[in-house]
């Protein structure tokens, strides 16, 4: 199955586990992303990455600049280990990082949380490519993803288990878009997916087709 698929299916049967009032405020949380027109003011194809090197799991700082001078790179933000539609991301990923090396391109993901955090998540998930640390969604906010929870969402978070101040080690209760890029040898964006709903996200079916006619 496709990672559509799968998202698709997550999200079905998050429609039937929760009461009305949770998906009322988390509905209304993508739509309160969506007016702040956060998609149309992120950094798109065409546009240069700035400067980026953060923290990976085992706390080596990674530099994206140095890594495209080899290769392109597949950048992928998630929200964090926490989030189970970046999971089965992750899980997809994965599965087609071999094809993604063949076409001449790495993948890197960046989240907010803290390099323990995304040690455990990248354990969790048998990742074998760097995720990195965003902290304070730093390099996020350069690339226009970011976005601060509302009150009635941080406090259904909390419901779930879902502590942002301990994922991501600070109280800004900030999270990215749902967003991919492909970057070019020379630092530019060649390619990207940007979503204010965090249930869809880049397909990697659709990344290998887009690797295949470069």
């Amino acid at each position: 199955m496709s990672l559509t698929t799968d998202l698709k299916s997550r999200a079905a049967q998050s429609a039937i586990k929760y009461p009305e009032a949770t998906h009322k405020i988390m509905n209304a949380g993508i739509q309160a992303v969506r007016k702040a027109n956060l998609v149309t003011k992120a950094l798109k194809t065409g546009d240069y990455i700035p400067e980026i090197t953060l923290p990976n799991a085992a706390n080596k700082r990674i530099s994206i600049q140095e890594i495209v001078l080899d290769k392109k790179v597949i950048l992928s933000f998630y929200r964090g280990g926490w989030c189970p539609y970046c999971n089965l991301e992750l899980k997809a990923l994965q599965q087609a990082l071999p094809e993604f090396e063949k076409l001449g391109a790495t993948l890197v993901a960046i989240s907010p949380e803290t390099p323990d955090n995304s040690l455990t998540t990248s354990e969790k998930n048998n990742l074998n490519f760097e995720v990195l640390s965003d902290i304070d969604n730093t390099i996020a906010k350069t690339f226009n993803l970011a976005f601060t929870l509302p009150d009635d969402l941080i406090h259904v978070y909390h419901g779930f288990g879902i502590d942002l101040e301990i994922s991501n080690g600070n109280i800004n209760q900030q999270l990215p878009i749902a967003a991919t890029y492909v970057i070019d040898q020379n630092g530019m964006i060649i390619y990207d997916f940007i979503n204010a709903d965090y249930k869809e996200r880049a397909d990697p079916e659709d990344i290998i087709k887009f690797l295949k006619n470069k």
